[in-house]
């Protein structure tokens, strides 16, 4: 749901379409093993982001084709959950 004008609107997408992740974790090598894992048998594409300050974190937009939205929640999950992963926007 997205909130606009302090009305909540379901956002409407029309499938199949590009969805981009934006993926944070400690390491570059841990977003790319995640992306390896679990988008076996997919394109995907994964650019830099940014990096925090510190160094701590980094992040990497992941585009791939999505083909409803139970299958980009589910890829959402899917990265969430991964052990490599930190957080998924």
């Amino acid at each position: 749901m997205v909130i606009i004008n302090e009305t909540t609107q379901k956002l409407e997408l029309e499938y199949p379409c590009n969805w981009c992740y934006k993926v944070v974790a400690h390491e570059r090598a841990g977003i790319e093993i995640a992306a390896l894992e679990i988008f076996t048998e997919r394109r995907y594409t994964l650019t830099p982001s940014n990096s925090s300050k510190s160094g701590k974190y980094i992040s990497m937009n992941l585009e791939l084709l999505v083909h409803n939205e139970d299958e980009r929640t589910y890829f959402y999950e899917t990265l969430k959950a991964h052990p490599h992963i930190k957080m998924v926007l």
